[in-house]
């Protein structure tokens, strides 16, 4: 049986500002948004070409905004991926070359923070 990771939460204080920042600047795409009543509102982004998606939104968790770290995205060109991020508009980190990979970092408007990786070449 496969154990699939597809949904994750990400906290955040303003759902417009955060659905903006991670549609335009990081370049996610809008799956849904759903206001199912005054209290509950869901907005599922994925980013290209990835099985698992995150949701943000009001009344579906009790995380505080901003206390994500670790989430990560694998591209299979950090210095592409870097550029379009800071073409955008997101305050990126440096490339940093790692043993394990090559990574850039960025946090989102509420500070939840975001790794992205470029996986070494196997021998």
């Amino acid at each position: 049986m496969d154990w699939k990771l597809e949904l994750v939460a990400v906290p955040v204080s303003n759902v417009d500002r955060a659905k903006a920042f991670y549609t335009e600047k990081v370049g996610l795409h809008a799956d849904h948004d759903r206001q199912v009543n005054e209290k509950l509102r869901f907005v599922q982004l994925t980013p290209p070409g990835s099985a698992c998606s995150i949701y943000i939104g009001t009344g579906l968790t009790q995380m505080k905004p901003g206390s994500v770290e670790g989430l990560q995205m694998v591209v299979a060109d950090i210095e592409k991926a870097h550029e379009e991020l800071a073409g955008r508009g997101v305050d990126v980190s440096p490339i940093a070359d790692l043993s394990w990979g090559r990574f850039v970092y960025f946090s989102d408007p509420d500070g939840n923070k975001w790794a992205v990786q470029e996986v070494p070449k196997r021998n």
